[in-house]
């Protein structure tokens, strides 16, 4: 496991050079807030991390419900019974299994490892705004129907979970990069992904910490090309879409 720490956030990466996946640890003034927590073997990592600091891990947040972002939940909470957790309402479903899409919502299958097997009830739902610490919860749907950012009010960090990505590339997620397809394979619906980006950008984040890859310091002008190449990607899928519709149904 490598650690990584600019001010007061820490990230946790494992498998850094093939396949990286972070949670994050947040220093509060007399407590620590988890986001996200890894992979099930995260776990010893995350404990030794949070008391190295001397301070009590008060809550896990999650960014979404993806296997690579809650699978130390459950031997977390078995660990530390105390500690409370926080997921958005809608994915709080996907929590529990529920794929399953609602009224409303864009009938794009919802992709990517949902989690057969967690037994963890969440402590608190989190909506768009809601202040947690010195977090604010941002909605970022597009990854899935759920997912949040969270702004650091204190420094102006923005952990972005899986709506973009620094692995091989700054993409917005549903983009594909080569050698490191993952994330776009595991999107629900591209274009709120892509307004997502657009929301994040809009906070003009001094560091930019997501899923998957390095920490991002003053990410504006690569954010803003990721972007702009996810625009032209949906921009000709549409084109496409609309020359096979017009075009209408081959010879039989």
């Amino acid at each position: 496991m490598r650690v990584t720490r600019n001010g007061q956030l820490l990230q946790l990466t494992w498998m850094p050079r093939l396949f990286p996946v972070n949670c994050y640890i947040v220093e509060e003034e007399s407590d620590l807030t988890l986001i996200d927590a890894g992979m099930p073997f995260s776990l010893e990592g995350i404990l030794r991390t949070a008391e190295s600091l001397r301070k009590p891990l008060a809550r896990i947040v999650l960014t979404h419900a993806h296997d690579d972002h809650v699978g130390a939940v459950d031997a977390l909470k078995k660990r530390l019974p105390q500690v409370k957790l926080y997921i958005s309402e809608r994915d709080a479903a996907l929590l529990r299994g529920d794929r399953s899409l609602r009224s409303g919502e864009p009938e794009t299958p919802i992709r990517g490892a949902v989690p057969k097997n967690v037994t963890s009830i969440p402590d608190h739902l989190i909506s768009d705004g809601d202040e947690i610490g010195s977090l604010t919860a941002v909605s970022t749907p597009g990854h899935t129907p759920g997912s949040m950012s969270f702004f650091d009010r204190r420094n102006g960090a923005v952990i972005a979970g899986d709506a973009l990505q620094t692995f091989r590339s700054v993409a917005v997620t549903g983009v594909v990069v080569p050698l490191f397809p993952f994330p776009a394979m595991a999107t629900w619906n591209k274009e709120a992904a892509l307004q997502s980006a657009v929301t994040i950008e809009k906070l003009n984040p001094t560091l930019l910490a997501v899923g998957h890859g390095n920490l991002l310091k003053q990410p504006a002008e690569r954010l803003r090309a990721a972007i702009a190449k996810a625009e032209q990607q949906i921009s000709k899928e549409k084109r496409g879409m609309n020359h096979v519709a017009k075009s209408g149904p081959g010879p039989r």
